[in-house]
C-alpha cells in the first residue's frame, strides 16, 4: 500500500533550546583537515538523493553504499534534515533555526560532511516549516524575502555546504498573526537566493503552497532549481515543475518502509520514462544494502554494497 502520508519527524521536537536569530558575517567555510580524499568513480544513470534524519542518524551514513560494478557512490546528493524557518515575534521577521542536532552536524562538518563531500556527493541542507507562521509563501515584501535568503546563503558559505533544499511543510501559516502566502513570496525568496549563490544547488520538495507559487510578475523561477521531486514516498508523480526529465524525480521512497518491489518498480519506471533523479528517504545507520540494492539494479545494473 502507498504511503501517501510523510511519516518524517518534525525537527523540532528534539530541540532543547530556542535558537536567536542567526547574524552571520562572511565567515569562510571550515576546511577539510588533512589531504582530500580521491572521489569514487563515475557512474552512468540517475542522480540518487538520500534525505537523512539527522535527530537519529548520521550523515556519514550516505557514504557507506557503493556500486559492487565500478565501485561508484549509490548516493550522490545528500539532505541533511531539517533546518527550520521559524518567526521572530518581537521584530515579526523569520528567520533560520538549528535545533540541537542538525547544528551539531554543522558544527562537525569535519567529520559529517567534508568525508562525503571529498567522496563526490554533494551536501545541502533542507529548510522546514515549524508551525510557528513563517514558511517560504508568506515574506510580506521583497525585502524580507532577501534577507531570509542571505541567511540561507550564509550558512552555506559559513558551513561549507552545497545547496539549500526547500519543503514547504509545518509552516502553519496564520499563526503569531503571520499572513496567508501570497504569490510573490517564493518567487522573491528563490530570485534572491539564485543571485546570493549562482553555482550552488537549489531543490524544491514538492509540495506545500509555495510549490504551486512558481510564478510571479513575469517571473517564472522553475528554472531556477536544479532538482524538483515528488514528495509522497512509495508512489510515482512527475513534479509539476518546468524543468526536463533530467532534473526531475517521479519516483520517492522510504528506504526500510517501501517494499523492495515497489522501488524497484519505480527505479525501472525512472529509467524507461528518462527521468534523471530518484529521490530516497530516511536511511538510517542499519545495513540496508538489500533496500538499497533493489533500486541500484534497475537504475544502474549493479547491487549495492554496504561498507561499515
Amino acid at each position: 500500500m502507498f504511503t501517501l502520508v510523510r511519516r518524517r519527524v518534525r525537527t523540532a521536537a528534539l530541540a532543547l533550546s530556542a535558537v536567536a536569530a542567526l547574524a552571520f558575517g562572511g565567515t569562510a567555510a571550515t576546511a577539510a583537515t588533512g589531504a582530500a580524499a580521491a572521489p569514487a568513480p563515475a557512474k552512468q544513470g540517475p542522480t540518487s538523493v538520500a534525505y537523512v534524519e539527522v535527530n537519529n542518524n548520521s550523515m556519514r551514513n550516505v557514504g557507506k553504499y557503493t556500486l559492487a560494478n565500478g565501485g561508484g557512490n549509490v548516493f550522490d546528493v545528500a539532505v541533511v534534515f531539517a533546518a527550520n524557518i521559524n518567526y521572530d515575534t518581537g521584530t515579526k521577521a523569520a528567520y533560520l533555526h538549528f535545533n540541537e542536532n542538525v547544528q551539531r552536524v554543522l558544527d562537525n562538518a569535519a567529520t559529517e560532511i567534508r568525508p562525503l563531500q571529498q567522496k563526490g556527493i554533494k551536501v545541502v541542507l533542507s529548510v522546514l516549516g515549524n508551525h510557528e507562521g513563517a514558511g517560504f509563501a508568506n515574506f510580506p515584501s521583497q525585502q524580507a524575502a532577501s534577507a531570509f535568503a542571505k541567511q540561507l546563503s550564509d550558512t552555506v558559505a559559513k558551513y561549507g555546504l552545497d545547496g539549500i533544499d526547500f519543503d514547504d511543510e509545518y509552516a502553519d501559516y496564520g499563526n503569531n498573526g503571520t499572513g496567508q502566502p501570497n504569490d510573490s513570496s517564493f518567487v522573491h525568496l528563490v530570485t534572491a537566493l539564485r543571485e546570493n549563490m549562482p553555482d550552488k544547488i537549489i531543490s524544491l520538495y514538492n509540495i506545500g503552497p509555495a510549490a504551486s507559487r512558481l510564478s510571479y510578475g513575469g517571473v517564472d523561477i522553475s528554472s531556477k532549481f536544479d532538482y524538483a521531486w515528488n514528495p509522497y514516498y512509495g508512489t510515482w508523480q512527475v513534479p509539476r515543475v518546468a524543468l526536463p526529465k533530467s532534473k526531475l524525480s517521479p519516483a520517492a521512497v522510504e528506504i526500510g518502509r517501501t517494499s523492495q518491489s515497489t522501488a524497484a518498480d519505480l527505479a525501472r519506471r525512472t529509467v524507461s520514462e528518462g527521468y534523471g533523479v530518484y529521490l530516497t528517504y530516511n536511511l538510517d545507520g542499519a545495513d540496508r544494502s538489500a533496500d538499497v540494492s533493489a533500486f541500484t539494479r534497475e537504475l544502474y545494473g549493479s547491487d549495492a554494497v554496504y561498507t561499515p
